[in-house]
């Protein structure tokens, strides 16, 4: 099922521009998002295919099923609040149906956890970027080695400069299970001009080995040190930087170029994101009403343009996350939408536009 075939059926009951457009914070290269919501055709209602969103390729025309609509609706999804609170200058169509929902309908202070927990979220996820952009990972992949230190008198060395300074080749040396000790080994070297005692190394391969190598050494062989890995270190670090590469593969090309030409090391967008869920939730609160467009447009576009220090805003938002948190505690909004009522409205809606097909 497609959005042509909703379009061509007359089975769509709701369409707007949604997005940047909607909250008048769009630059003039903003892509146009649709939402929307839809009835399913009455067969495949009462069938086993229910539908319950239809998305373009990319995914910024997404259209709602009636019923998954109200059920969004009822856990104070911003998304479905902000369809049904659409400004007038974005609805594209709205069939005499949807005329009976209403965003007072379904306001709550369950406001308070999907707008503002939302922006909690997207704070964490601002701090983990700036840490990214502020702290990059090379390229090169550390190994092992680079977590195993030896033992010098009451101190350690790491392996690679004690190897240099001692004249040993890593390759002769060999390595064995201190017993009762985690990551601990007694470190042996071939000293002998031809190698003849088999010692294996350090590590199998530098660039992928995810261990030390152990080797078997002859009985009456004394150690010249003792060797630790720090084997919770490699796995933070690996981790670490997996997540960094990961985040260089998927990052949006335009939005990073953004970020690294206003010098801010921070997503703007992101952050105006931010301010825009928190100034809405407390709006919510204190008015019980829902504004999709922005009356603070200026400030929203003065962070997308990198005009302020990133802990600054951080600072600012989580201030404003108090504010929130009290207003809601104060409110008349009820806790939850009414269900019922809810349901009602879901069943009249359905029946009443199967029997105008």
């Amino acid at each position: 099922m497609s959005i042509d075939y909703l379009r061509r059926h007359n089975l769509i009951l709701f369409e707007a521009v949604s997005g940047s457009r909607a909250y008048g914070t769009d630059l003039p290269h903003s892509d146009t998002d649709l939402k929307g919501v839809f009835v399913l055709p009455e067969a495949l209602y009462y069938g086993l295919d229910y539908v319950p969103q239809v998305a373009n390729a990319t995914n910024d025309e997404v259209f709602y099923e009636l019923r998954r609509f109200v059920e969004l609706l009822l856990k104070n999804n911003p998304t479905a609040l902000e369809i049904l609170a659409s400004p007038a200058d974005c609805i594209r169509y709205q069939h005499p149906l949807f005329e009976a929902f209403r965003p007072a309908q379904f306001l709550s202070k369950l406001c308070r956890q999907t707008f503002a927990e939302y922006a909690v979220a997207q704070i964490r996820k601002a701090k983990g970027l700036n840490k990214k952009i502020n702290n990059p990972e090379p390229p090169a992949r550390k190994s092992v080695l680079d977590f195993c230190y030896v033992t010098v008198g009451a101190g350690a060395q790491p392996a690679d400069k004690w190897l240099s300074r001692q004249g040993y080749a890593a390759a002769r040396c060999g390595l064995a299970n201190v017993p009762h000790l985690t990551d601990l080994y007694a470190l042996f070297v071939d000293l002998a001009e031809v190698p003849t005692l088999g010692y294996r190394g350090l590590v199998k391969d530098a660039e992928t080995s995810n261990d030390v190598l152990l080797s078997a050494v002859p009985k009456g062989e004394v150690p010249v040190a003792y060797l630790s890995f720090n084997r919770n270190g490699y796995s933070t670090y690996c981790r670490v930087y997996k997540e960094y590469w990961d985040w260089v593969a998927r990052r949006n090309a335009e939005r990073y170029e953004n970020t690294v030409q206003h010098g801010k090391n921070y997503d703007a967008k992101n952050m105006l994101h931010v301010f825009r869920l928190l100034r809405t939730a407390l709006e919510i609160a204190t008015t019980g009403q829902l504004h999709v467009r922005r009356p603070d447009r200026d400030f929203l576009l003065r962070i997308r343009r990198g005009e302020f220090e990133y802990d600054t805003l951080v600072a600012e938002a989580e201030a404003l996350v108090a504010q929130v948190e009290a207003a809601f505690a104060k409110s008349a909004l009820p806790e939850a939408p009414d269900k019922q009522r809810a349901v009602d409205l879901l069943i009249a809606t359905r029946r009443q536009f199967y029997a105008s097909l």
